[in-house]
């Protein structure tokens, strides 16, 4: 399996990264360890959480992913064959949040009692916090990176300015630099990460694993009316792309997918690796069928042809037409 380096970091991650949202709630224990099973076997290691995951479903306070790595850490072994990232800073509790010294310091100890592991690859932080300062934040990482308790520093749902504002003030304090962004990107949502933040990432060689990379399912095809989103866990998050752009970009999925004789969540991600800002998208899965699809994307080279009729029917401002 070919790797790529997630930014200036020392971490080697495989193109495609399981999202562990899944685990311990769309997935239960038994299912989510053969979901790892087969990802790693697969030759893939990039497992990304957070502690948050998952907070909003019924009886749930977080930690509930973190947990379920942490067992298939304990029942299987080799913590090396795994790249383990995970993230804190969004709310788990009214009032509980942010990205504080203090807070960070609980959180990773939090973290690294559930995942049953010494250290982690790649410490994230979830959502920005205005209210601290980034040079607490920085700093914080910096004594848990001297400790030992993890790897290196990354950011997600950080707008252009202050993902900037991170790099400049790590640079000139001699403090961590953010490795990695996390941004949600997709076929299907394009506009919000294109342009400006795209851009500094490539200039500032930042490395990008993409969230909700088949936009909440959607790019697999599955959801193609509205009887199709009934009783799913992602309907709400669904219903917004059954418009006259979504129904292009399912057609244009159907016809290249057809070509290879993939899927169209294979070729959706397989759009984003051929991104040359994009180090790997992330995608969920909650039977081992459906990952078996989503890993097809490893073995896809899309044509210059097919790549550009992806994105003639996904282009942004189609979107802002609709």
């Amino acid at each position: 399996m070919d790797t790529r380096t997630l930014g200036r970091s020392d971490l080697t991650i495989a193109p495609l990264a399981f999202g562990g949202n899944v685990f311990g709630w769309t997935a239960d224990e038994a299912t989510s360890f053969a979901l790892l099973d087969a990802f790693v076997d697969a030759g893939f290691n990039c497992v990304d959480t957070a502690d948050v995951y998952s907070v909003w479903a019924p009886g749930h306070s977080g930690g509930e992913s973190e947990a379920v790595i942490g067992a298939w850490l304990a029942a299987r072994g080799g913590r090396e064959r795994v790249v383990i990232a995970t993230k804190t800073g969004a709310e788990m509790a009214p009032g509980d949040r942010g990205l504080s010294a203090a807070r960070i310091e609980q959180s990773v100890d939090a973290s690294l009692k559930r995942l049953k592991t010494d250290y982690i690859d790649l410490f994230q932080s979830h959502v920005d916090d205005a209210d601290t300062p980034l040079e607490e934040t920085l700093a914080a990482y910096d004594k848990l990176i001297k400790a030992g308790k993890i790897r290196a520093v990354g950011a997600s749902n950080f707008t252009p300015e202050r993902l900037g504002q991170a790099l400049d003030i790590a640079e000139r304090e001699g403090l961590p630099r953010f490795a990695s962004l996390q941004p949600g990107y997709s076929l299907a949502d394009r506009a919000g990460y294109e342009g400006a933040l795209e851009q500094l990432c490539l200039d500032r060689e930042v490395g990008v694993i993409t969230y909700f990379s088949l936009a909440a399912g959607f790019l697999t095809g599955k959801y193609r009316s509205e009887a199709d989103l009934e009783g799913r866990a992602r309907g709400g998050m669904v219903r917004g792309y059954m418009n006259a752009r979504g129904t292009a970009i399912l057609a244009a999925l159907d016809a290249v997918a057809a070509e290879q004789r993939v899927t169209p969540a294979a070729i959706a991600l397989a759009w984003l690796m051929e991104r040359p800002s994009v180090t790997a998208p992330i995608a969920s899965a909650t039977s081992v069928g459906q990952l078996s699809e989503i890993l097809a994307a490893g073995t896809v080279t899309l044509s210059p042809d097919q790549v550009s009729r992806l994105d003639e029917a996904s282009a942004p401002e189609l979107a802002a037409a609709d």
